[in-house]
């Protein structure tokens, strides 16, 4: 399930090229503060992914409802 959300989320992802031709800037306006830049569109997607993950993890472990991506929604049931 995990998967399938990260991978939800990265089809909305916006690219933009950086002035000067100085590499990719990427964001997932959904999700605050997840954004990311490289020198080459892949590199900028790879390093997206990576902060979205650590965004995800650090959302669960604080207790923060995250946003849906195209139905697929994360929810941590307590482990008794």
């Amino acid at each position: 399930m995990i998967q399938k959300y990260f991978q939800k989320a990265m089809q909305v992802a916006h690219y933009e090229i950086l002035e000067d031709n100085e590499g990719f800037y990427g964001s997932i306006p959904a999700a605050a503060g997840v954004w990311a830049t490289g020198s080459t569109l892949e590199e900028c997607r790879e390093e997206l992914l990576e902060v979205l993950e650590e965004w995800v993890l650090l959302g669960i472990a604080m207790g923060h409802e995250l946003p849906e991506f195209d139905g697929v929604i994360l929810k941590v049931k307590p482990v008794a």
